[in-house]
């Protein structure tokens, strides 16, 4: 990578897919994020923004998850190994907050390994008992088949799922 290059960040496209799944494969087997199903990605593309360099390469995604009235998460942030440490993640965070304050969200969440990074960003570890929605928004959350959902609820059933990732949360 020459100094001259420019990072950019930009919605996603469905042409974009296929890169960042081969770009998220390296994570997924060191157990970092989950695998998605190529369908589950197709479908998500409104959700993800990417970072791009030079010919509009892919090297970096994240995606913004509605999950209720003024709750989100953050989903899927990766960063290509060539492009780490160069603040591409931070930027890609930042865009995504900036996306959820324009949908008028007020919490994200996330479930990471990665708690420094997110620290770092004004993210703070949830306790296991923390309730964050009144009773009547949980009843509705529990309706959800969203496995994120299920994540930022700590309901067992997701338990075997979570390979040890943190809970935390931010307010915008």
């Amino acid at each position: 990578m020459t100094e001259t290059t420019e990072i950019q960040i930009r919605p996603m496209r469905t042409a974009d897919v296929p890169r960042m799944a081969r770009l998220m494969e390296p994570l997924v087997e060191r157990r970092i994020l989950l695998g998605k199903d190529l369908v589950e990605l197709y479908g998500a593309v409104p959700e993800f923004l990417v970072a791009t360099v030079d010919d509009d390469r892919v090297i970096g995604y994240g995606a913004v998850h509605v999950m209720w009235d003024q709750l989100g998460e953050v989903r899927t942030l990766g960063v290509s190994d060539e492009y780490l440490g160069r603040g591409v993640g931070r930027r890609l965070l930042q865009a995504l907050e900036d996306r959820a304050r324009q949908l008028g969200l007020t919490q994200l969440f996330c479930l990471t390994f990665e708690t420094e990074f997110f620290g770092r960003n004004g993210f703070e570890e949830m306790s296991e008992n923390a309730s964050l929605v009144a009773a009547d928004v949980y009843a509705e959350l529990l309706r959800s088949n969203d496995e994120g959902v299920a994540e930022f609820l700590n309901l067992a059933r997701v338990k075997p799922n979570t390979l040890g990732n943190t809970r935390m949360l931010k307010r915008l």
